[in-house]
């Protein structure tokens, strides 16, 4: 096995474990017969991701990707309806879904229809994913700054932090290896964000034991 179907490997390993956290806010709603401590945007944009993704990789023909976001997509289809069946909001949540749709049709449009078929076309969809791509790794960036003020880690997950990392180096050194920037560079931000909750589990959590320790001193 060489390098670069190590890194097939590991990217396939990797995301789609990352894709299947969601499954745990799908028992929780089934348990709960309830949406209410669910988050929806992240499956639908999550799910435009995939779809983005999958797209470049049958034009490019990458088995990797195809079949990554295959199985991403189908996954956050399975979080969206379950979402839609537990919510008590399903007029926002349908509203939602049709933009979604509405933007994705849209972008069928463009890239399957309006432009020409070669590199232009794989290089307009690889910048437009890689752009979104890129939004959705910065996203969180204003949460992490309330945590910095706050100095409490318990809204961050460490085992999501660990996988988002090893999926964004190994989507970051496939890239390399293919020399296909689309995807190396959407995923650099994944690694440095990740780095950061690294940080901040280490510094606050070094803090709040220090914090423990002193106040059983004083019991």
């Amino acid at each position: 096995m060489d390098f670069l179907q190590l890194l097939s490997c590991a990217c396939i390993v990797f995301t789609v474990g990352m894709f299947s956290t969601g499954l745990t806010d799908l028992k929780k709603m089934r348990d709960s017969k309830s949406a209410d401590s669910v988050q929806f945007l992240p499956f639908l944009t999550t799910s435009l991701n995939n779809l983005g993704w999958l797209y470049y990789g049958i034009l490019k023909r990458d088995g990797t990707l195809i079949l990554v976001n295959a199985i991403g997509a189908a996954l956050q289809i399975l979080y969206i309806s379950s979402y839609h069946h537990y919510t008590k909001e399903k007029r926002r949540v349908g509203s939602q879904t049709l933009v979604a749709a509405g933007g994705l049709c849209c972008g069928w449009l463009y890239f399957g229809v309006l432009l020409p078929q070669g590199e232009t076309q794989l290089a307009q969809l690889g910048l437009a994913c890689s752009l979104f791509t890129i939004s959705m790794y910065l996203s969180p960036l204003a949460d992490l700054m309330g945590i910095v003020r706050s100095g409490n880690v318990e809204c961050l997950s460490f085992p999501l932090t660990v996988a988002t990392f090893l999926t964004s180096t190994s989507w970051t050194l496939y890239g390399l290896q293919l020399q296909d920037y689309y995807i190396m560079v959407p995923n650099t931000p994944g690694v440095l964000t990740s780095l950061i909750r690294f940080f901040l589990f280490w510094h606050f959590g070094s803090v709040n034991q220090n914090l423990a320790s002193h106040k059983l001193d004083l019991i």
